[in-house]
This record gives structure tokens, sequence and C-alpha cells, in this order.
């Protein structure tokens, strides 16, 4: 399972810092940030998700209330949102 975290579209709720510690607050930018992921488009990160951490990155991405994080099973297809 991997996580796509769109930094453009955040807009600092920091929801998904509360439900998963992959994220932390920048808040001087007013963005979440994916911790230890790559860049593989301008403002677009990715990191693999730890078995044991993949309920919380789901429950991270469905408080985001932009949807600016995107979780895809080992297929690549995507499941939520």
């Amino acid at each position: 399972m991997k996580v796509e975290f769109d930094e453009e579209t955040c807009i600092g709720m920091y929801q998904c810092v509360a439900e998963w510690d992959a994220f932390t607050a920048d808040k001087s930018k007013g963005k979440a940030i994916l911790e230890d992921s790559e860049e593989v488009e301008d403002g677009i990160f990715v990191r693999e998700v730890p078995e044991d951490a993949e309920l919380d990155a789901k429950f991270a991405a469905r408080t985001c209330p932009v949807d600016a994080i995107a979780i895809y099973d080992d297929d690549g297809e995507q499941l939520i949102p």
C-alpha cells in the first residue's frame, strides 16, 4: 500500500497529523508534511505505508477535508478517496 500527498491541495487543517504520525504540521508553510516521502511530481509526495500503519493511513486520508491524500493498494488501485 502507498500514500500520495498533494501538498498544493493541502489547506493546513492538520487532521491527518492527528490520525497518522507520518504526517507532521509545518505551521510556517500552513501545510502538512508527509515524512519519509519522495517528491514524484511538483508538490506530489509518495511513500510506502507500513503494514502496521495501514489503518492510520486510511483514517488520515478519510479525514482530509480537501482530499489531498490518496491511498493506493499494492496493485495501484486507488482505495481512498
